[in-house]
């Protein structure tokens, strides 16, 4: 027996709740873990709120991250004792996830713990710290260096907007963190952004072009956001997209793209390929600066969770949140 957040949708409606759960109700897989570890991500936010369609069967486990230890294994790359990282692959959407104290799971979603960080670590990170890094060897691989310029990061505040600016800031880029809430400029600041703008100046129908100022940029935000990004990105600049917290759509216009021949890059980190996974958790052990996940990140128990998630989606909760799951 564990414990774990259990989502339920039946007549009595949409609930998460912490429940004791026997290890015959786990899924299929080859690898069964013992879980210290987890995250709440704005899609677990989703998920445990029901303000989104993300869980697609019921009842389902949560947790698009995990990091424990092998507990059992027929997988060939694993074994018993083997420390490992869970990011996406569907989990907590069709396969139970890691807001529970065991997980069982495809070998192949795995990657070993990196020795450059502790379990606790590696959550403090998590799917946010490692889509904001795939961010950053996209802007890499179109050539965007230090000395092109400004980098803006949009929701700055969140887990992927956090490890961004920090991640850009270590590795001498100038960066500029935009947020929604001014409270954070210290923090922000902190981690390395020279200076801090108000969301407000990106939120609102903007026009096709705007004055040239980002050689690239970080973008959660969707919607009119990224169109604005867009808009007042350099000639040959880079733009990448990984969130919609501010929307799925994109009211844009072809103007940048063949005017001042700018790039949008799509990020996924959910199916994304092993390979790459494997170079982002090898430069964030590299690129990140660990005696800043401290401030980034704070940590909670199961229990503790839940009502977190719609405080997160209401953008009330700076950067990482980390559940251990045994408490």
């Amino acid at each position: 027996m564990f414990k774990g957040i259990l989502i339920e949708k039946d007549e009595s409606g949409y609930r998460a709740s912490v429940q004791t759960l026997d290890e015959a109700q786990l899924p299929e897989g080859n690898v069964t873990v013992r879980v210290s570890h987890s995250t709440i991500n704005y899609k677990d936010g989703l998920a445990m709120t029901g303000k989104g369609p993300v869980v697609r069967k019921f009842p389902m486990v949560p947790g698009i991250d995990l990091v424990g230890m092998v507990e059992d294994s027929t997988h060939p790359d694993y074994r018993s004792g083997d420390a490992v990282v869970l990011n996406g692959w569907g989990v907590g959407e069709g396969h139970w996830g890691g807001l529970a104290q065991k997980a069982r799971l495809n070998g192949d979603w795995l990657v070993p713990l990196p020795a450059a960080f502790s379990p606790q670590q590696a959550m403090a990170i998590g799917t946010a710290g490692y889509t904001a890094m795939l961010c950053v060897l996209a802007l890499e691989r179109h050539g965007i260096k230090p000395q092109d310029g400004e980098i803006l990061v949009t929701g700055a505040a969140g887990g992927v907007g956090s490890v961004a600016v920090a991640v850009l800031a270590k590795l001498g880029y100038t960066v500029v963190a935009a947020t929604g809430r001014p409270q954070d400029a210290d923090y922000l600041k902190a981690l390395g952004a020279v200076e801090v703008v108000d969301r407000a100046l990106f939120s609102s129908p903007g026009k096709p072009l705007g004055r040239e100022r980002w050689a690239g940029a970080v973008d959660v935000a969707g919607s009119h956001v990224l169109a604005n990004v867009c808009a007042t990105t350099k000639y040959r600049g880079v733009v990448t997209a990984c969130g919609l917290a501010a929307g799925m759509d994109f009211p844009a216009t072809v103007a940048p793209f063949i005017l001042r021949g700018i790039t949008l890059v799509g990020i996924d980190s959910v199916m994304c390929p092993r390979a790459d996974r494997l170079l982002a958790w090898q430069r964030l052990a590299t690129d990140l600066d660990v005696a800043k996940l401290g401030q980034i990140s704070r940590e909670v128990g199961l229990a503790e969770a839940i009502p977190l998630a719609d405080r997160l989606l209401k953008g009330e909760v700076r950067g990482r949140v980390v559940v251990d799951v045994n408490r």
